[in-house]
């Protein structure tokens, strides 16, 4: 399981793009692009043109807007995502949910006593959720029922029938994704909003 990244986009430079199709089933597009001056790449490899296959069936316009050429300047080396702090009114009650009833494990090599408050670290794949034991802005009410129009964290899990039937059992009220791809929205006992996608593992 890994949470989803939250990045801002790289910055673009005008590109000539090219579009290759391939086979309609095939679930690659094969983007050819065409670079008018020379640009360096993520890996500092330099190149005058590339080729880029993406397993997508997303339009011709969307695929243009998403090309990007990282500036050699701007890229400080950005590897994934470390972890997503999650504000606690009581540490137990969501140690309960998090680790009792979810099944994440606490990491025991993160601090839990040079913070001027109490917290957890809790895996989630090879990146981690801090829960905090603070005040909490958001208000218990008048948030969205479906927490997908909420501010919510994503971890991407492998059987979200199994998930459904746990939160059943629990009696912890979900939506699933409004578009029909496997996702299910809830909640935490402090109204965090969480999503479950399923993905291929």
């Amino acid at each position: 399981m890994s949470m989803a990244s939250l990045l801002t986009p790289s910055p673009t430079f005008p590109l000539q793009t090219e579009i290759n199709y391939h086979s309609e089933r095939s679930p690659f597009k094969t983007i050819s692009v065409s670079i008018s001056r020379p640009s360096v790449g993520r890996r500092g490899k330099r190149y005058g043109s590339c080729t880029v296959s993406r397993a997508t069936s997303i339009e011709k316009d969307v695929l243009d807007k998403d090309i990007h050429v990282v500036d050699e300047k701007k890229d400080f080396g950005v590897v994934g995502m470390h972890h997503v702090g999650i504000l606690c009114e009581n540490l137990e009650r969501s140690l309960e949910f998090y680790q009792n009833l979810l099944g994440l494990e606490i990491n025991e090599a993160r601090p839990h006593d040079k913070l001027p408050y109490r917290g957890a670290w809790l895996w989630v794949g090879s990146e981690m959720i801090h829960l905090m034991e603070l005040p909490n802005p958001d208000p218990f009410t008048g948030r969205p029922e479906h927490g997908g129009r909420d501010r919510h964290t994503c971890i991407a899990i492998r059987d979200v029938s199994k998930l459904k039937e746990i939160l059943d059992k629990a009696g912890i009220p979900y939506t699933l994704s409004r578009s029909g791809r496997p996702a299910i929205f809830t909640r935490d006992p402090d109204t965090n909003a969480l999503e479950f996608t399923q993905v291929e593992s």
